[in-house]
């Protein structure tokens, strides 16, 4: 057990580093490109005063006409993206690993607080589950690959209460935990979780037309 765990702490977590950062470089480029090649003209008229208006506007709960209409689906979204930054950034134990690894620590939350954001995390990823089942409009839209990125977000949450719990088996949910949190951050950037990064972009854009060529709100 050992030895998984020193290869999936070392080697593999180097490799899972160096995919999500080229990844997201090749990424970014290859949108640039695109973008560049179909519709050029966006660089131009991109305006920083409307993309901020934008960006400022659609990161407030509550701020866009969508948001109203769909309380619940508000709520849980604005849950779910909080924990699912803060609770592996700020969690005690991966804390520690950064100081034993690289001699570097910050604030860590409390015991409760971890757990509470992390059962937000997988009670979110449950809700969305049902969405996607459940409600006709989302079905239509659903591929299997959402059902895949939700099992990969859900996943480190889900090993890692497990294992902060020592639940029996704790120690083969450990290697899992690990392989669960790369495999999660070696998909951002070839999946729908690169939105993470793509937001301010396409929200930028999406205002600067609405506000400097439609003349008009975006919301």
């Amino acid at each position: 057990m050992h030895d998984y765990y020193s290869f999936f702490t070392g080697p593999f977590a180097w490799i899972t580093f160096l995919v999500f950062i080229f990844g997201s470089g090749w990424r970014f480029y290859s949108i640039w490109q695109l973008a560049k090649k179909k519709d050029s003209a966006v660089f131009e008229y991109m305006n920083m005063k409307f993309a901020l208006r934008s960006i400022a506007h659609w990161i407030i709960p509550f701020g866009s006409r969508s948001m109203q209409i769909n309380p619940a689906m508000t709520v849980v979204t604005f849950m779910f993206h909080i924990s699912l930054f803060i609770t592996p950034l700020f969690v005690f134990g991966h804390v520690v690993l950064w100081k034993e690894n690289f001699n570097i620590s910050w604030f860590t939350l409390s015991n409760t607080v971890a757990d509470l954001m992390t059962l937000i995390v997988i009670g979110s990823c449950l809700f969305f589950l049902w969405r996607r089942i459940k409600l006709a409009d989302v079905r239509y839209l659903t591929t299997p690959m959402d059902f895949i990125i939700l099992f990969i977000v859900a996943a480190p949450f889900v090993t890692g209460f497990w294992v902060y719990h020592q639940f029996p088996g704790f120690a083969v949910m450990t290697i899992i935990h690990i392989i669960s949190g790369e495999i999660m951050l070696m998909a951002i950037p070839f999946t729908k979780l690169f939105h993470m990064f793509l937001f301010p972009f396409t929200r930028g854009y999406i205002g600067s037309e609405f506000g400097g060529v439609r003349m008009a709100k975006d919301w």
